[in-house]
């Protein structure tokens, strides 16, 4: 009979979860979506119950698809997204929603934190690079100013995947890659205390640690129920999105190197070393208990694609003869020239961290003339995410010396044989792809569960599990136009920087008045 891994990739819009077999093959995968609530500016936050509701229909759903019986599941796993906090009672309850990673609601005390012990080597430690409002450390310190009672009757701090451990198992526990963003030693593997009790947090509220491919408990009677499974199945820790990604593309030896590219994106390095982290590139832990994680994440990639989809395409989205918007805007990308007739599109509409950590900047569409079409525009964001790929990619061959001449390249984007095509071009680079890009988070996550159970031996032996699908390699004709406008896109940001301090600085102030006039 054969047996199945069952992950669920919990991710900002959707959960995607999969039935992979042992050797790797996903033979059955589904998702269902949920919201974010955007209560105020900067904020953005979910209720958990919709995650662990998700999981359950998602469970269940692969098992009608597939026909498995839940006797074939060997364990069950979570890759989720990271930098959010679920604050926990004694009684195991979620006292509030949680604040996700798209939220910048602590600029306050990210800045705060940054004025008083600048770049020490505390914060080093952390993640190795500009504290920011989306960060944890900040978020905590938030909740502990502006919610007291909140944070008084926490007693411990979730992010997803310890939410959906404690949900299956009725353990509580947070996973190594997860814990590395709020703050643990990536040598000794534990909290770091001194830390917390330095910029005023209680060290007691952080949950004991575990690795990705430990095992963290069974199902519990309750969720067995929920879930259509067996009472008594394993679940294995699994780890947060970016590092369950990691495995997914293949890249688990050292130095190796991918691109995701799906609602946000980043380019990811798994490595022995230890890199200090700088240009908003970040040291997190890896999937791998052996290995750090090199991470510069770029806040909005897939996302820009959909704004446009949304404000731009609406009556094509509302035409029941277009049976996907996406592939539509595919097909009208590939009619517009390399260089969208010199229009530049900046990807920045949530800040950015990297290639320069700024959560001032915003997204714009430069040189825009009459003579440009809604397809310039469209094929100018395109080839705006191309250009901030291609940035950070050479501040990791440059600054880190982690060359990566192959671009290993997961998630929903990636389906899109344009949009790679035109990486290729920019970056100057060979991309590759995988089957199932984008649920190489949910099958990462698959992957390391394998390993927890003895399936595979080592993450180096997930090598050759990993098949590329499609190769796109650089066309030399468009070199020319597309390092110009590289540079110009660089520009860009150096000539607007303070332009985009001021006026964003300026929509907080009045946002915050409007705040007070309100009370």
């Amino acid at each position: 009979m054969a047996k199945y891994i069952i992950a669920h990739d919990v991710g900002t819009s959707a959960n995607k979860a999969v039935l992979v077999d042992v050797e790797g093959q996903v033979r059955g995968k589904c998702s269902q979506n949920y919201t974010v609530c955007y209560p105020k500016s900067d904020w953005a936050e979910q209720d958990p119950e919709d995650w662990w509701n998700a999981v359950k229909t998602t469970t269940k759903l692969l098992l009608e698809q597939t026909g498995a019986s839940p006797n074939d599941v060997l364990c069950l796993t979570f890759s989720g997204q990271m930098l959010g906090i679920v604050p926990m009672d004694s009684e195991g309850r979620h006292l509030r929603p949680a604040i996700i990673w798209l939220d910048n609601r602590a600029c306050k005390q990210a800045e705060r934190l940054m004025r008083k012990f600048g770049h020490a080597r505390i914060f080093a430690l952390v993640a190795g690079t500009t504290l920011c409002g989306k960060d944890c450390v900040p978020k905590l310190l938030w909740l502990k100013s502006e919610e007291p009672d909140i944070y008084d009757k926490m007693k411990y701090f979730l992010d997803v995947n310890g939410y959906l451990i404690y949900r299956s198992t009725g353990n509580i526990a947070m996973e190594w890659t997860g814990a590395s963003v709020f703050g643990i030693d990536l040598k000794k593997k534990t909290w770091l205390k001194g830390l917390f009790r330095y910029v005023g947090l209680d060290p007691e509220k952080a949950p004991p640690l575990v690795r990705s491919i430990d095992q963290v408990g069974t199902l519990s009677r309750e969720a067995s129920s929920e879930l259509g499974l067996l009472q008594g199945t394993p679940v294995i820790a699994g780890a947060g999105d970016a590092a369950c990604a990691a495995v997914g593309s293949g890249a688990v030896c050292e130095g190796d190197g991918h691109v995701y590219l799906g609602t946000s994106g980043w380019v990811g390095v798994v490595t022995k070393r230890t890199p200090r982290g700088k240009y908003g590139a970040a040291t997190i832990h890896s999937a791998d208990p052996n290995k750090a994680f090199l991470i510069a994440e770029t806040e909005t990639a897939g996302a820009c694609l959909q704004w446009m989809g949304d404000e731009l395409y609406k009556s094509e989205k509302m035409d029941p003869q277009v049976s996907d918007i996406y592939t539509l805007m595919d097909e009208k990308v590939s009619q517009v020239p390399p260089g969208s007739g010199y229009l530049i599109f900046t990807p920045w509409m949530y800040g950015e961290r990297a290639p320069i950590a700024d959560c001032n900047i915003r997204s714009s569409f430069l040189n825009l003339s009459a003579d440009h079409t809604r397809e310039n525009l469209l094929r100018a964001v395109y080839e705006g995410v191309a250009y901030n790929i291609r940035w950070i990619v050479e501040i990791v061959d440059k600054h880190f010396k982690f060359p990566i001449p192959t671009l290993r390249v997961i998630g929903g984007v990636a389906r899109s044989e344009p949009w790679m095509q035109i990486l290729s071009d920019v970056t100057c680079r060979r991309v590759e792809t995988v089957r199932d890009p984008q649920e190489a988070g949910a099958v990462g996550a698959a992957l390391v569960a394998a390993i927890g159970l003895g399936i595979y031996p080592s993450f180096e032996a997930l090598k050759d599990v990993v098949k590329v699908d499609k190769v796109f390699e650089p066309q030399e004709e468009n070199r020319k136009v597309y390092d110009s406008l590289f540079h110009s896109y660089q520009e860009a940001y150096r000539s607007l920087r303070r332009f985009y301090k001021r006026l964003n600085e300026k929509r907080l102030d009045e946002a915050r008045l409007c705040k007070e006039v309100s009370k």
